[in-house]
């Protein structure tokens, strides 16, 4: 009988960090999608009971897995002044697009649709500036 070996996924380099940009993504964005199914069925039993309308709430809520995810990252990058530079760049440049997103959608689709376009573009810049921004400032650091 052949043994296969398993490739862990998501992979983690030494430190703990995720090792690839796709991971990080991956990882980013399942937790957004899971955080988006358990707010569409929050907010089904609300209009089921009549408590609000359906779309109500802010899609927003959905981003609470991901900076949960950039809060394990942040850790895990170690002890230096350029994580946090990272870290305020991405959160700031994550904010500005999702924000401008969320605004350019919102008089069209209900609250729930405009905060979680937002959210998306939050966790997609975030993570792409991120991954790249530590990389590039730590090896400049030494």
């Amino acid at each position: 009988m052949a043994e296969t070996e398993s490739v862990r996924r998501p992979r983690r380099d030494a430190d703990g960090r995720l090792a690839t940009v796709q991971d990080l993504l991956g990882v980013a964005l399942a937790g957004l999608a899971s955080g988006l199914v358990i707010l569409l069925i929050f907010e089904g039993v609300m209009a089921l009971i009549r408590a609000s309308e359906f779309g109500d709430a802010s899609g927003w809520i959905a981003i609470v897995l991901p900076v949960w995810l950039f809060t394990e990252e942040f850790r895990a990058a170690g002890y230096g002044a350029y994580r946090i530079i990272v870290a305020a760049l991405a959160a700031g440049f994550g904010i500005a697009v999702g924000m401008t997103l969320a605004g350019l959608v919102a008089p069209a689709f209900p609250a729930l649709v405009s905060g979680t376009v937002g959210a998306l573009g939050l966790t997609v810049v975030y993570c792409l500036v991120w991954f790249y921004g530590l990389r590039w400032l730590s090896h400049r650091v030494g």
